[in-house]
């Protein structure tokens, strides 16, 4: 069963998280700014979107593999909360030996959607 994702869009120049094909795991999340990683840099980059992940349920934000691979970029600090309510960030690290830019609308990250469960602590 298809869990729905309320979406709200902060600045005019964000793009919507969309699945580029039917059956990818995640939703790919854009950047409304251009921005340049220097080597080892890391930056909260924008994606001017809020969400509003069900109960019951975790926002993951990863890696697109294609950026890691060609560009070293990766994703940190992931997790979304469904009581999280402020803009999505993806927190990118340049782990290449060159300067990476991204530009305004690209594809930075993804986002999975997934249950979780509280444990009981002891």
């Amino acid at each position: 069963m298809a869990v729905s994702l309320k979406v709200k869009l902060l600045r005019p120049e964000a793009v919507a998280p969309s699945y580029a094909h039917p059956g990818d795991a995640g939703a790919d999340l854009c950047t409304t700014e251009t921005v340049t990683l220097q080597p080892g840099q890391r930056i909260k980059v924008p994606t001017g979107i809020a969400v509003e992940i069900p109960d019951g349920y975790v926002g993951l934000v990863w890696d697109k593999s294609g950026r890691a691979a060609k560009d070293g970029l990766t994703i940190l600090g992931g997790v979304i909360d469904a009581g999280y309510r402020g803009e999505i960030f993806a927190i990118t690290l340049n782990t290449s030996n060159q300067p990476v830019t991204v530009q305004q609308g690209e594809k930075i990250a993804q986002m999975l959607i997934q249950p979780v469960e509280q444990a009981t602590i002891v």
